[in-house]
């Protein structure tokens, strides 16, 4: 039997909730990114990373795998999704610099034919997939070189202004809920929270997701 590369711990898999390959794709996309900046897991607040997925795609799952590997989480605001519908990572750390990952074109053909997304595809959950058959496509991850997953460009300019913490925070006029202050909106007069001021939330961009190197 050909021995793995590579091993995610089983409770990335427990904490993910299924087995599947992208949040395994994760969790090497995050080591790799470590690697590369010279960092270890944060405790706190220090690493950020820009994730290129948006919502109803099932390769979102990458960033559960992104989450256990660096604990750069979105409970902690330290991750962000971009919307670009791609299987890739912005990854950036303080005097570090930052790394760019993606999951290569010819990995995801690769992966494209097998009988795990024949059942996906059916409305299967990954979950009741046959286990052997899960098995199979997450050996193919695990057993993968980097270079065959994944292209990595260093951005050493790359520039990332998160925005900075506050405590502040105060009661919506018309519902009387607590809302953090940056959120409140005003209505005829009235300090109101967004869902009281139907208002739709606002965007907000504090880094340059598309930096490249000077």
């Amino acid at each position: 039997m050909k021995t793995q590369k590579f091993q995610v711990p089983e409770w990335a898999y427990e904490f993910h909730g299924h087995q599947c390959p992208f949040m395994p794709i994760g969790y090497r996309m995050g080591t790799v990114a470590m690697e590369k900046l010279g960092i270890e897991r944060c405790k706190d607040h220090e690493m950020h990373v820009l994730s290129e997925m948006g919502v109803g795609h099932p390769q979102g799952c990458m960033q559960d795998g992104i989450m256990s590997a660096t604990s750069a989480t979105f409970g902690k605001g330290m991750m962000e999704k971009l919307h670009y519908g791609k299987v890739a990572a912005t990854f950036c750390y303080p005097n570090k610099g930052a790394v760019r990952i993606v999951l290569n074109n010819n990995f995801q053909d690769k992966l494209a034919p097998h009988e795990f997304f024949t059942y996906r595809k059916k409305g299967i959950e990954p979950s009741q997939i046959p286990a052997e058959v899960r098995q199979n496509i997450i050996n193919m991850v695990l057993n993968a070189p980097i270079d065959e997953l994944f292209t990595i460009e260093m951005l050493p300019d790359f520039v990332y202004k998160p925005m900075k913490g506050s405590f502040a925070k105060a009661k919506c006029e018309v519902c009387g809920e607590y809302t953090f202050e940056r959120y409140l909106r005003v209505k005829d007069g009235k300090k109101t929270c967004i869902p009281c001021s139907n208002q739709e939330p606002s965007e907000h961009v504090f880094y340059h997701p598309i930096a490249k190197n000077k």
